[in-house]
Parts: structure tokens; C-alpha cells; sequence
């Protein structure tokens, strides 16, 4: 839990900068934890599109993740989490409608791709989680696949 804490403060310390500028904030922050071990995904098919940059410290990721569905409400923020074995276990902190929201999220690592996770989520404390990690199903209908970082 403290490392999900030192991970988000080093976020939202981020802000204000672009994408770029927050995972070299993170891969050169005063946490000697923190290497440059950065990695990008992507879907795109038709008008979707949903890419994700991560950076690895560890078992601590952190990076920005951003839905945008065509003639739906674009999503983009941060996550910050845990990678356990093949799987991804994060808080997307995000803005979507002009609120700022906290969902978990999971992705699950098959080759070079990521598959996202889903299950029932409740709200608890303001942030929607996972009723039962247990049931999580990861469809891979939207794969994210490896591209190079910009």
C-alpha cells in the first residue's frame, strides 16, 4: 500500500505536464526505486482508440492511460499500481465530463499484448472497485498491443 502511495503522490505531483514529462518525472524522481523502465500499448480499430504508457519500478507501474471511443466521452488520466505475476493491478484516476473520477483497473500480460480485465464494480469512498477479483473475465476483443513510446 505504501508503494500504491508513493507512486500516486509522484503522479499527482506530475500534473500540469505532458505525458512525456511525467514518466521522465517519474524515471528521474528522487526515488531511487524509479528506472526508466518504460513500456506502450495500443488499440486502434476504426474511430477507438485506447493507449497506455507504463512505467515499471519493480513490482510499482505507474504511467497515463486514455480512452477514446468514438461519439462517447473521452477518458484520460493516470494509473498507479502493482504488477503481480503477468497481471497489472492499478487505480486509473481520470477525467471524463469534467469530473475527476477513480476506478480500479486490471490488465493481464499475453505475449506482447494487454488484455484488460472486467467484472462487477461497486462504489466505495468515491472510487468504483471490483466486487470480486475472483470473477474478473479478460476479453481480448481490444487487445493493447506494443508500440514504440513517443
Amino acid at each position: 500500500m505504501l508503494a500504491l502511495a508513493a507512486i500516486a503522490g509522484l503522479l499527482s505531483a506530475c500534473q500540469n505536464k505532458t505525458p512525456e514529462e511525467k514518466i521522465d518525472s517519474l524515471a528521474t524522481s528522487s526515488d531511487t526505486t524509479i528506472t526508466n523502465n518504460k513500456a506502450c500499448y495500443a488499440y486502434i480499430s476504426n474511430k477507438d482508440t485506447v493507449s497506455l504508457s507504463l512505467v515499471k519500478a519493480g513490482t510499482k507501474i505507474g504511467g497515463e492511460l486514455d480512452y477514446n471511443y468514438f461519439e462517447k466521452d473521452k477518458n484520460t488520466g493516470t494509473i498507479a499500481g502493482l504488477v503481480k505475476g503477468d497481471t497489472i493491478f492499478a487505480d486509473y484516476t481520470f477525467r471524463s465530463e469534467g469530473a475527476t473520477s477513480v476506478r480500479e483497473v486490471v490488465f493481464l500480460k499475453k505475449g506482447d499484448q494487454l488484455i484488460e480485465g472486467y467484472a462487477d464494480m461497486k462504489d466505495e469512498g468515491g472510487k468504483s472497485i471490483f466486487t470480486n477479483v475472483k470473477n474478473l473475465k479478460f476479453d481480448d476483443k481490444m487487445p493493447l498491443s506494443v508500440i514504440n513510446c513517443k
